[in-house]
């Protein structure tokens, strides 16, 4: 993993970009089908988002988010997908906070050629995208959905609802060091609501037993039992790949690690394909694009 590091202000258009060499290639192969295409943001904030100093146990960050570059990096991939050609027929833009929301219809207004086929939607991401996902028909549909969360925000639960629809292809910004690394005591001692927030991205409370076993060193009073953190960030990541790979029909193997500045990691940038029939060809085009 190291050697594909992006650092500072490197990272914060690389991220944007490599999206785009993907949303470009994306639909220029399925214009020459009959599928709908849609793009979906879940954390929409187009680039207008302001970091809170007040930090929650579900949006654990580092001090370093506050930086310039971070700013730079958080921003949402809004435009980049209303500016991709060939076009997407439909493009929902999902932002829970009101304020945040408030914002997007400045995205019809710059771009009044789409504006009719722009869907803003106020909700909770894991609410609208399992009903989305798990009640609507998919079979004539195709989608690429970007989840760009700030920390812990997406469930496993909306993740499955996603690879099962057969037809979304999903970018997804891990919270590696911003959140899971940070909770990740080295004693193993971690708090029960933080452990079920982990419990609820990874979708299961196995992570614990990867993560952590127990050491028994001798003392004056008979063997003494403590747990220790045995893992290090690669293989938290690969961890989350595994799961990643349960669920969807094609997962990129080596997702992209991104660190700010001061070389503090942040996010992985994964992707998982999943249609069966077209995920072998995804997951080459954007595991060449992640290499890069």
């Amino acid at each position: 993993m190291a050697q594909q590091q992006l650092f500072g202000g490197d990272w914060t258009e690389e991220k944007l970009r490599r999206i785009q060499k993907y949303l470009s290639a994306y639909t220029t192969a399925l214009s020459k089908q009959q599928f709908r295409t849609a793009y979906i943001d879940a954390f929409a904030g187009t680039g207008y988002r302001q970091l809170k100093q007040e930090q929650r146990p579900s949006e654990l960050m580092f001090p370093e988010l506050m930086e310039r570059d971070a700013q730079t990096f958080l921003q949402g991939s809004a435009h980049i997908a209303l500016q991709t050609r060939p076009r997407f027929n439909k493009y929902f833009f999902i932002e829970k906070e009101e304020s945040r929301f408030n914002e997007l219809p400045r995205l019809k207004d710059k771009f009044p050629e789409v504006a009719k086929d722009i869907i803003l939607v106020n909700a909770d991401c894991n609410t609208y995208l399992q009903d989305l996902c798990l009640n609507r028909t998919w079979r004539s549909n195709r989608a690429v959905l970007f989840l760009d969360p700030f920390g812990m925000q997406v469930e496993w639960q909306t993740i499955e609802a996603i690879a099962g629809t057969k037809a979304i292809d999903l970018w997804l910004l891990f919270p590696l060091g911003v959140a899971v690394n940070r909770l990740l005591r080295r004693d193993g001692q971690i708090d029960e609501t933080l452990r079920k927030k982990l419990d609820t991205l990874f979708g299961t409370t196995d992570w614990f037993d990867a993560f952590y076993q127990t050491e028994t060193t001798p003392t004056l009073f008979g063997e003494e039992a403590r747990l220790r953190k045995v893992v290090d960030l690669e293989q938290i990541g690969q961890y989350f790949v595994a799961r990643l790979k349960r669920v969807f029909a094609g997962v990129a193997e080596k997702p992209l690690p991104l660190y700010n500045s001061r070389n503090n990691p942040l996010y992985l940038l994964c992707f998982a394909a999943g249609n069966p029939r077209g995920a072998a060809l995804a997951v080459k085009i954007a595991q060449d694009i992640l290499r890069r």
